[in-house]
């Protein structure tokens, strides 16, 4: 990226050509600022900063940043690709969160309101849920049931294939099986998706678009973070993840209407009698 912008720079406007001299001075202050601190600096409009990041392939500042940051490190493999190996903790700390945030932007663009509103109405109307994940998007499916029970609909998340594959095979119409796949490569995963279709289930995948897996699926949320998980530990992807079964349990709350919050409000209330007061500070 910074080889494409040196080289386009004779190219640029004087607007642009100031948003171009910022970033070169300091590519990775340029990842982690926002595009008012960057308009900022470079004494230019924030429009001017766009159409300079959309010179360059990107649909915004955000995908801009992100291609910036992909471009500037390697990372340390099986850790994070951000890390390198003389980080200490003062660097790797905000690299990590920086990564993350930035994951957060890019699905934020690219996760579809429309195929969210599809998802959430199977959600909604379903005999039946069955979240699934396996290795890092185990704990993913785990953390859906954790949110989907409170909607007295019958919900389990399973993360050992052999269960998945004869859950799979009992589904009938109506039931929904959201299964959770990063890469959505992984064999046995695409199999077991296309068993639950067969069986008259409806499939809602949260996993990268155009993968074997989101080709299986009835419903696909797509979402890509920039990360390589053949190399890296998943990270961001997981995050990202966790964020989209928050999105689908607020669709669900929603569409329940405001007489559901009651029943919510009573399953917080049963967990008052487990937990110390909070102390009040009476000076």
């Amino acid at each position: 990226m910074l080889s494409l912008i040196s080289e386009a720079l004779d190219s640029l406007n004087r607007s642009e050509r100031k948003v171009a001299d910022v970033i070169l001075a300091d590519p990775q202050a340029a990842t982690r600022s926002s595009i008012a601190v960057l308009a900022r600096t470079a004494e230019v409009s924030e429009p001017t900063v766009n159409r300079f990041c959309k010179r360059f392939n990107a649909k915004g500042f955000p995908d801009f940043k992100l291609t910036l940051a992909q471009s500037l490190v390697g990372g340390v493999p099986y850790v994070n690709r951000h890390v390198e190996p003389d980080d200490t903790a003062e660097s790797y700390t905000p690299k990590i969160i920086d990564a993350t945030i930035a994951g957060l932007v890019y699905a934020k663009e690219k996760l579809s309101p429309a195929t969210v509103n599809l998802a959430v109405d199977q959600l909604i109307q379903a005999k039946q849920i069955f979240f699934y994940g396996l290795g890092a998007s185990g704990p993913v499916a785990q953390d859906a049931q954790h949110k989907f029970f409170r909607f007295n609909i019958p919900v389990n998340a399973y993360d050992d294939v052999l269960m998945q594959r004869m859950v799979a095979a009992s589904c009938s119409t109506g039931d929904v099986v959201v299964t959770i796949s990063y890469t959505g490569r992984t064999k046995d995963t695409v199999e077991i998706a296309e068993l639950a279709q067969a069986s008259g289930a409806t499939v809602i995948g949260i996993t990268a678009p155009n993968s074997p897996l989101a080709e299986r699926c009835s419903i696909v949320l797509g979402v890509d973070a920039p990360e390589d998980t053949d190399v890296y530990m998943p990270m961001t992807s997981r995050i990202v993840h966790l964020s989209v079964i928050d999105i689908l349990a607020t669709g669900v709350t929603l569409r329940r209407g405001p007489g559901f919050l009651n029943h919510l409000k009573s399953i917080k209330d049963s967990l008052k009698s487990t937990r110390y007061q909070r102390e009040t500070d009476e000076s």
